[in-house]
């Protein structure tokens, strides 16, 4: 009840004022009409015809409206322009400065090495391999069978594989002697780098014109990617690259490669979906000679369902390759998933049957432990790593150097 009698209140109190506001803005229309009205009149004295003196007034009053407008706005542009002209008080002598305040600037960090940053790519294996065995060798008195037992099992569970691991330890216990446990970890290093550097050296662009780069792997392993990274850096080095979307298969790898091309500044050949590999590379062997390109990257379909149809499909593409430029192509580059650990090496098995693969870029070796991939693929297939994928940066695809990885593996502190 009580709430019922103040709602009723306050609905008498605003539409008294509502009839208040009413009768006067009614007061003040009268007053303007008035106004009007005897403006009108007078134009009509000074000679206005009837009909367009009321007209005529109120046209009067909007031109009188707008220049008062104007005059308000000129005056308040002409204060704002002096206040922005006026000379700044300059300080006398004997008058105290008042200091400036400086914001600091940020402290930029250095840029990271290229050591460096391998070592943070191989952060993941450090602690799976190294973390346990210097636990294991800080803690042992002597070497003895059980010690090297664990080490064997340490070097698995990194996936350097089971023979490279026994090729390892069949070292290890040949050269250790009278080695302290401490002394086992640096011939361990020494044996790791042995087995790298047997594989082979880097890849030598120079010894042909336009050099051909066939790039082969499933689908997953950052085939793509790989392709555009390493166009990104040849093009930074100053040389003329042509890319062709062989991988007709997945119109999305054609679209990634294009991506990657205006990405890196660099021409990209491609054909529709489902278009023939070897005619892809045909057209990209003819557009990198014409172009006096100095290399030719070729992307092919990532499938293994069958090794006839991919046998047939590679042979294909070479008989074209060698027609159109010499010798061509001059490498062949698998790219494998670190993360898939043992599958990695049974895919780069069946490639090395099927597919003349002269080279591994191995890729996402900083989101693993499994590290010592690198090693089993370079040890059981002979066959070298050209690069390896320590980060998602476009520099983070690295050409592959055996002292630096095992170096920054072990974590000796030194500087490449």
């Amino acid at each position: 009840m009580e709430w019922a009698k103040i709602m009723d209140q306050v609905y008498a109190f605003l539409t008294q004022w509502w009839q208040k506001l009413v009768i006067l803005l009614q007061q003040i229309g009268n007053g303007l009409g008035q106004q009007l009205t005897q403006l009108a009149r007078q134009l009509e004295v000074w000679g206005v015809p009837a009909q367009y003196s009321l007209m005529v007034s109120y046209g009067a009053v909007y031109l009188l409206v707008t220049l008062v407008m104007v005059l308000v706005l000129w005056r308040l542009l002409r204060r704002r322009l002096r206040r922005a002209a006026s000379p700044r008080p300059v300080a006398h002598p004997g008058m105290p400065e008042v200091p400036q305040r400086q914001e600091p600037e940020p402290v930029k960090a250095p840029p990271l090495t290229l050591y460096e940053r391998m070592r943070q790519g191989l952060a993941k294996t450090h602690d799976a391999v190294l973390g346990r065995l210097d636990s294991l060798l800080s803690g042992a008195s002597a070497v003895d069978d059980d010690l090297l037992d664990e080490l064997e099992e340490i070097l698995i569970t990194a996936d350097f594989g089971v023979k490279t691991t026994q090729e390892l330890m069949a070292a290890v216990r040949q050269k250790q002697g009278s080695s302290s446990p401490l002394q086992i970890r640096d011939l361990l290093k020494e044996e790791i780098f042995s087995l790298l550097s047997l594989a082979g050296e880097s890849v030598d662009l120079h010894r042909h014109c336009p050099f051909v780069l066939l790039v082969v792997g499933v689908n997953g392993v950052g085939k793509t990617t790989t392709i555009g990274k390493l166009a990104h850096q040849f093009k930074q080095q100053g040389k003329k690259v042509v890319l062709g979307a062989g991988d007709t298969f997945r119109a999305a790898a054609a679209d990634q490669l294009a991506i990657w091309g205006e990405r890196a500044d660099v021409t990209v050949i491609r054909h529709d979906e489902g278009a023939d590999p070897a005619a892809v590379a045909f057209d990209a062997a003819k557009a990198a000679v014409a172009r006096k390109a100095d290399l030719l990257i070729l992307d092919t379909a990532g499938r293994l369902h069958t090794k006839v149809n991919l046998m047939e499909e590679m042979k294909k593409i070479h008989r074209v390759l060698g027609r159109e430029i010499p010798h061509a192509p001059h490498e062949t580059l698998l790219v494998l998933d670190a993360t898939t650990g043992q599958n990695a090496l049974v895919q780069a098995r069946l490639f090395q049957e099927t597919v003349q693969v002269s080279g591994i870029a191995l890729t996402k070796l900083d989101g693993t432990a499994k590290g010592g991939m690198a090693v089993a693929i370079a040890a059981e297939l002979g066959l070298p790593v050209r690069y390896v994928g320590i980060g998602e940066g476009i520099e983070d695809l690295r050409p592959f150097d055996a002292r630096m990885f095992v170096d920054a593996l072990f974590d000796v502190g030194e500087d490449s």
